[in-house]
């Protein structure tokens, strides 16, 4: 036998090599983490792995491989890793400069979803552009801007916006900024300083989009008090402080408050009108 084939490792192996590192790391997903990487080393879908498990990994893509699996026993999340995550209809680019979009956010996107034809919409704090660009993409008619203090996180999210073709403006602004708007969206820093957070998050993610004072709401409070009179703010909280929020907005006049649960059954975005 060649040394080239007792060397050769097939798909099914790597796999299983690298899940079991993942699961030593302490990953959630291992077995996932596994195969989302190897299929993006070798440009395949997933279902690709599972049709050629028998087939050798050749010795580059093997190296690029193993070299990710590095990366992501160090608990760099898979998102920064291949640079992109999902989110509703669109996918879009991401690093270490902005917040992995997460499910629970597209809530945010639901309630945008129900306003008026032509509503001039603000997303405030909106990192990689995630919640602006897809409440654009799904409902074209609505006239939306993007708001962040990062110039950095501004790029990723103008960058975005170029690669999927919408036409959503973003500014540098602390909050709203100047512009008068029928709906205020945010995903604003939620986390009170100190909380122990999971090592993705806490070693990768950026701090200023996370950390939001002693009770994680300095933020969520400053953006309540400087809205005026729109007609809707809609705000996502943490996993327990749905409670404190919705009292913030019914005490700032807001007429009606709504809670939404996310798929954890945790209520993760309120949403206020008058």
């Amino acid at each position: 036998m060649s040394e080239a084939a007792v060397a050769a490792v097939s798909v099914r192996d790597a796999l299983a090599r690298a899940g079991a590192q993942l699961a030593r790391a302490g990953c959630d997903t291992p077995s996932l983490d596994a195969e989302l990487l190897l299929a993006s080393v070798l440009e395949v879908d997933r279902g690709r792995l599972v049709r050629d498990a028998a087939d050798p990994v050749d010795g580059l893509a093997l190296a690029s491989f193993e070299q990710l699996t590095a990366r992501r026993v160090a608990r760099e999340p898979i998102a920064y890793i291949l640079g992109r995550k999902a989110f509703r209809r669109i996918e879009l680019a991401v690093d270490p400069r902005v917040l992995i979009p997460r499910p629970e956010t597209e809530l945010l996107v639901e309630v945008g979803l129900t306003l008026p034809r032509g509503a001039r919409v603000v997303d405030v704090g909106t990192g990689s552009g995630a919640v602006a660009l897809a409440l654009k993409d799904e409902r074209p008619d609505l006239d939306v801007t993007g708001t962040d203090t990062s110039s950095d996180a501004l790029a990723i999210a103008e960058a975005n916006a170029k690669l999927l073709a919408l036409d959503v403006s973003f500014r540098r602004a602390d909050l709203t900024g100047a512009g008068a708007y029928d709906a205020v969206l945010a995903n604003l820093p939620y986390v009170a300083d100190g909380a122990s957070l999971p090592p993705e998050i806490a070693l990768y993610e950026p701090a200023e989009a996370l950390f939001g004072g002693p009770d994680g709401l300095e933020v969520i409070r400053r953006l309540v008090a400087s809205v005026g009179e729109v007609p809707l703010l809609a705000l996502e909280v943490g996993f327990d402080q749905a409670d404190v929020v919705a009292a913030l907005l019914s005490d700032a006049g807001f007429e009606t408050v709504e809670r939404l649960q996310d798929l954890a059954g945790h209520e993760r975005v309120v949403a206020a009108r008058r």
